[in-house]
């Protein structure tokens, strides 16, 4: 169950990053003044916020617009994980103050991106799939992830992902230089 929740968790923090390159930089300053809104929605672009309707609809099971835990042991259960422990869903389900409505897995994922530790979330994610701990990833097995499992990178996606992302000559990616930039914005960016 970790390894796909992580994949899911990789794919969308990578998703909203590379779409978040894509925007305008007048755009992406108006996002950024969002912070202390309460509009939840303004934290993000409209190609991130139609990611993450996205990740919601395939979670959302039986199409009632909150998440419970039948939805998650249902899609749990459609990517290969079966006998998921109550307890476990019972926590992910407690991560939120109430129901888990759209809105409320949006700001979900605003404060996991924007928290205190977001770097330590990301960089949990990755290190499942680097089993030695070396803190790259060979980019033929991190795209073969991203283009076969949960919701799939598109060819554009992939390409915005190398662009932003370019692997060394081995072919390998420094996931930790990948949670920093998204974590913490590019040095050369003010």
């Amino acid at each position: 169950m970790k390894l796909t929740v992580n994949v899911l968790l990789v794919r969308v923090v990578l998703s909203a990053y590379c779409a978040d390159l894509q925007a305008p930089k007048k755009a992406k300053r108006r996002a950024g003044g969002g912070e202390g809104s309460s509009n939840v929605f303004s934290m993000f672009e409209q190609s991130q916020i139609q990611e993450y309707k996205e990740a919601f609809t395939i979670i959302d099971q039986n199409r009632d617009g909150i998440i419970s835990k039948d939805d998650l042991r249902d899609v749990l259960a459609s990517m290969g994980q079966l006998n998921v422990k109550n307890e476990e869903l019972e926590a992910m389900i407690k991560e939120a103050s109430g129901p888990i409505n759209f809105t409320v897995f949006l700001t979900m994922f605003g404060e996991k991106l924007k928290g205190a530790d977001p770097e330590d979330v990301i960089l949990a994610a990755f290190k499942v799939l680097d089993p030695e701990g070396t803190g790259t990833i060979k980019k033929s097995f991190l795209e073969e992830l991203l283009s076969t499992q949960c919701d799939r990178f598109s060819p554009e996606e992939i390409k915005n992902l190398w662009t932003a992302f370019p692997p060394d000559v081995a072919g390998n990616v420094d996931y930790k230089n990948i949670c920093y930039v998204i974590t913490h914005g590019e040095e050369k960016e003010e």
